[in-house]
């Protein structure tokens, strides 16, 4: 992190530990020059970044304080899961589509949405480029690279794979209906009916649902809230399972938020790369980190084409777009087969208007602006789960995207709590949902990338008072 990066980290840090309370003052900027050997602009820029996350306000002519109105966040959860050890047959869906469909009003709150709002990204401009991509559409366009995608926007990505220090062809890259299909392809290209995958406990409930539907097995892997994946129990269960593939998060991991260390992305290529085993890399929120720079995939560190590296447009940029794309690496021709045989290409249009816009520039101003929107966010609905929720509550801090996972006290019954949620219009996605076991029953995922307003802290009060009272 940059220098003044690390002093905000620093305060934050006594702020949410109680050492700097509501409506103190910050020291002042010629004392933390002088304290911390830094200039004066380092300290403004931290106090600005403070200031952008809702932790501290400036008073003209008095300093910075602690936000008189900042509440505390509750701690974090400190254990990895413990799932059991066996191979599973995952039955998922029919309660992840009854939790989906019943939160899809637009009068609910959606804070069990899996979509930030759109009103954050640049669909004006994106407009502007559809219709221009239209305007000037070739008609020979429409037959050229229809599987592996449009030329000009696997040139683009190839392009960030290389602004983020990761070497990958632009020929090497499929592009598909949004990362979903890109990982469910990449799931085909290397599994049968019947082989286990390796998933994260808990898990995003599209891959239990991607395994339940072409007959696999899921090894849930117990998993950090803050570091991901245990890499040694990851071993034992290859060693034990033989399974086919597995499907990781190692950036900003759905539900925990969890970012695996880059040394532990490493550790975990080389485990695979040992036993030869594909693993099937979901990284749509890697451009949504909060630090000073873009984490690295696993896929950084694959020499062998083990890696099948999947993303997207939908949750950075375009929404509703459906544009996403695999680098699948030595499996590439057998994902562009799957991808041929399946939905044969993505919209045309939609792909050259994506490729406009990376081309004209403003990428990279319009992350930057959304980091800030999802850090202030961020603080603020911790505070307010801190605030409202239950004694015993526990909550990630990610370092990036913009899902809290939340640990109810036990006797909480996330479930019951989705259903009482629903009947006052809020939306939730409960624990049980993201294990292929039904675990994390007194736990829940919430999402803040919708703005904060009177509406949702009321919302978040509501369900604070509902899982008070459903404690057993």
């Amino acid at each position: 992190m940059k220098r003044y990066e690390i002093l905000a980290a620093d305060i934050a840090s006594s702020i949410h530990s109680g050492l700097l309370r509501p409506g103190d003052r910050l020291p002042s900027v010629r004392h933390t020059c002088t304290s911390r050997g830094v200039s004066a602009s380092t300290v403004f820029q931290a106090y600005y970044l403070l200031e952008a996350r809702g932790l501290v306000q400036a008073r003209e002519r008095f300093g910075y304080f602690v936000n008189p109105s900042l509440r505390r966040a509750p701690p974090e959860p400190e254990r990895p899961s413990q799932p059991s050890n066996e191979a599973i047959a995952v039955d998922v869906s029919e309660r992840v589509f009854e939790v989906l469909q019943s939160s899809m009003a637009r009068q609910v709150v959606p804070l069990g949405s899996a979509f930030p709002s759109p009103l954050l990204y640049p669909l004006q401009r994106l407009g502007q480029c559809l219709a221009a991509s239209a305007r000037t559409l070739d008609p020979w366009s429409t037959v050229d690279d229809l599987t592996p995608g449009h030329a000009g926007l696997r040139r683009q990505i190839a392009l960030r794979y290389l602004a983020a220090g990761v070497a990958v062809p632009a020929e090497d890259i499929v592009i598909t209906n949004g990362a979903l299909e890109a990982l469910n392809l990449c799931l085909s290209a290397v599994t049968r009916p019947g082989d286990a995958v390796v998933v994260e406990s808990p898990t995003f409930y599209a891959a239990l649902q991607a395994l339940e539907r072409q007959g696999l097995q899921a090894i849930e892997v117990p998993t950090h809230p803050r570091e991901g994946i245990d890499l040694a129990a990851l071993e034992a269960a290859i060693v034990r399972h033989r399974p086919q593939a597995c499907w990781l998060m190692t950036n900003f991991q759905n539900p925990l938020g969890s970012l695996l260390p880059t040394a532990k992305k490493k550790a975990l290529v080389e485990l695979i790369t040992r036993y030869q085993l594909p693993l099937i890399e979901d990284d749509v929120y890697a451009e949504l980190y909060f630090g000073d720079q873009r984490p690295l995939p696993a896929k950084a560190f694959d020499t062998e084409g083990l890696v099948l590296h999947c993303s997207s447009f939908s949750k950075c940029l375009a929404p509703g777009y459906r544009i996403g794309w695999a680098a699948p690496g030595r499996f590439a021709r057998a994902v562009a087969r799957q991808k041929l045989t399946t939905t044969l290409s993505a919209s045309v249009p939609v792909q050259m208007a994506l490729a406009l816009y990376l081309e004209q520039g403003g990428f990279d101003k319009h992350l930057r602006k959304l980091r800030q929107t999802f850090i202030a966010q961020q603080a603020q609905f911790a505070e307010a789960v801190g605030h409202y929720f239950p004694v015993g509550t526990r909550a990630t801090r990610p370092e990036g995207g913009y899902f809290l996972w939340v640990e109810l006290p036990e006797g909480c019954d996330a479930l019951r709590l989705h259903q009482q949620a629903l009947a006052q219009h809020i939306s939730i996605a409960p624990g049980p949902i993201f294990s292929a076991s039904h675990a994390f029953s007194h736990c829940l995922r919430l999402n803040y990338g919708h703005a904060w307003n009177a509406r949702t802290e009321q919302a978040l009060a509501t369900l604070g008072q509902l899982a008070g009272a459903g404690q057993t």
